[in-house]
């Protein structure tokens, strides 16, 4: 191997550590903000019987509306019965929100999968960071991504589609161009390595204002 492909080695492995270690860390908060409120949910039960005792329906029904905002922002987004994806997923769609992008996502996986852990943070991790990339270019009611997920017979099937800019893509060799910088390219690169040793299918469409990668991962 020459001294060029293992400095691109290097930089892609650098690359995808520092993004394992970015979902773990907002998984992490998002579990130490789940036993923070579990913690005080007595004292939350306490604080309505004193308004009970006092029949001051309005301070619960205050009360109430505050555990529910508190609530909505530790609170799972979508449960696919995977817990690995279950983390990947929140954490990108959380970000996505935060950039005012609207995500509609359907993925119901099963608990015990083939396909590694750390795979899996790759590709989806890689798939929703170019789709959220490509949506804040766009006006806030344009920005879209949609996410489907499920088991096609003993394959995992996965599909990420994001509205873009209007043109279509150009497609140079198996990939499309980008127009980010050296971390999207190893991303996309990472994604198709994965795939290929896990022996599964990637297709890569831009049609239509809409760019959408879809994904077939063997599971037996």
């Amino acid at each position: 191997m020459g001294f060029f492909s293992r400095k691109i080695d290097k930089q892609i492995a650098s690359y995808q550590q520092e993004l394992i270690e970015t979902h773990y860390r907002e998984v992490d908060n998002m579990y130490r903000q789940i036993r923070g409120w579990r913690h005080d949910y007595r004292n939350h039960i306490q604080t309505m019987k004193a308004y009970t005792a006092l029949e001051d329906w309005d301070a619960i029904k205050r009360y109430l509306d505050l555990l529910d905002d508190d609530l909505a922002k530790v609170d799972t987004v979508i449960k696919t019965g995977n817990p690995m994806t279950d983390a990947i997923l929140n954490s990108k769609i959380s970000l996505a929100k935060s950039k005012n992008i609207q995500v509609i996502a359907d993925a119901n996986i099963p608990l015990k999968l083939k396909s590694s852990e750390i795979d899996l943070c790759c590709i989806i991790g890689n798939l929703f960071d170019n789709a959220i990339e490509a949506s804040i270019k766009l006006p806030e009611e344009q920005r879209v991504i949609r996410v489907y997920m499920d088991m096609r017979n003993t394959q995992l099937y996965i599909s990420f589609t994001n509205f873009t800019a209007g043109k279509k893509m150009k497609k140079e060799g198996k990939l499309f161009r980008s127009t980010k910088g050296e971390g999207h390219g190893f991303g996309l690169v990472r994604i198709d390595a994965i795939v290929e040793r896990l022996d599964g299918y990637i297709s890569r469409n831009s049609e239509d204002g809409a760019f959408t990668t879809e994904i077939l991962l063997p599971q037996v």
